[in-house]
């Protein structure tokens, strides 16, 4: 395996250990905050946690770009790189959900994250049961453009719902004004609103496209 080879697959793999950086990070500082009284939230491990959380999407940009720009793709970064994603959804909207409700962030916001985590996680392990039924027949189980899009907005969004939840708790977002009490929540339920459209779209799309597979699977079984 050739440098270039082992570089774009650390890339991909280093999506993992980064996200749980934020996950210890993002639970720390929100732990701190809640204890630390008078001396407000800690801005050292805010930014330890967004550092995290913007690495581990930089992966995603990256990983796919330097394999295809050095012709070093293969099956393994092909089978890992959906793999690392479902770990970032996996640990990235639990621990937002836990953030909004330890933090104080309303009822509604969560209960949107924890209505987009579900849909998430049930999306996700749906289209791995159709690509399982799916490869049995010699289907193309590459990611379709959907999930594709689905994958790269993810990221960004998530960020965003993090830096909502945790930097409004600073002296500098406490301000009562039309931006902090308004317009930041009210884009942050838009975000989990389009991020959940995307997601139940991109659901029944792989769905439909999966559907003759699942028939010769039910018919099979059928006959046996």
């Amino acid at each position: 395996m050739s440098r270039k080879s082992l570089f774009v697959n650390a890339l991909t793999f280093a999506r993992v250990p980064l996200i749980f950086l934020w996950a210890v990070f993002a639970v720390w500082q929100e732990l701190d905050a809640g204890s630390s009284g008078a001396s407000g939230p800690s801005v050292l491990l805010a930014v330890l946690a967004s550092l995290g959380m913007l690495l581990s999407g930089l992966t995603d940009l990256w990983d796919g770009k330097l394999a295809r720009q050095w012709g070093v793709v293969s099956a393994l970064g092909k089978m890992a790189d959906p793999l690392m994603d479902k770990v970032f959804y996996l640990v990235a909207f639990p621990v937002l959900v836990w953030h909004a409700a330890h933090s104080g962030a309303g009822e509604l916001q969560t209960l949107s994250l924890l209505a987009l985590t579900v849909l998430y996680l049930l999306r996700d392990t749906w289209v791995t049961f159709l690509r399982s039924v799916g490869a049995m027949y010699g289907a193309d189980v590459a990611a379709m453009w959907l999930g594709k899009v689905r994958t790269a907005l993810s990221f960004p969004g998530a960020g965003w719902i993090y830096a909502y939840l945790c930097f409004r708790q600073f002296e500098p977002f406490r301000a009562a004004n039309v931006w902090t009490n308004t317009v930041w929540p009210l884009s942050v339920i838009a975000v989990e609103a389009f991020l959940g459209v995307l997601t139940f779209v991109s659901l029944v799309t792989y769905t439909r496209s999966y559907m003759p597979y699942l028939k010769r699977a039910l018919e099979r079984k059928e006959n046996l």
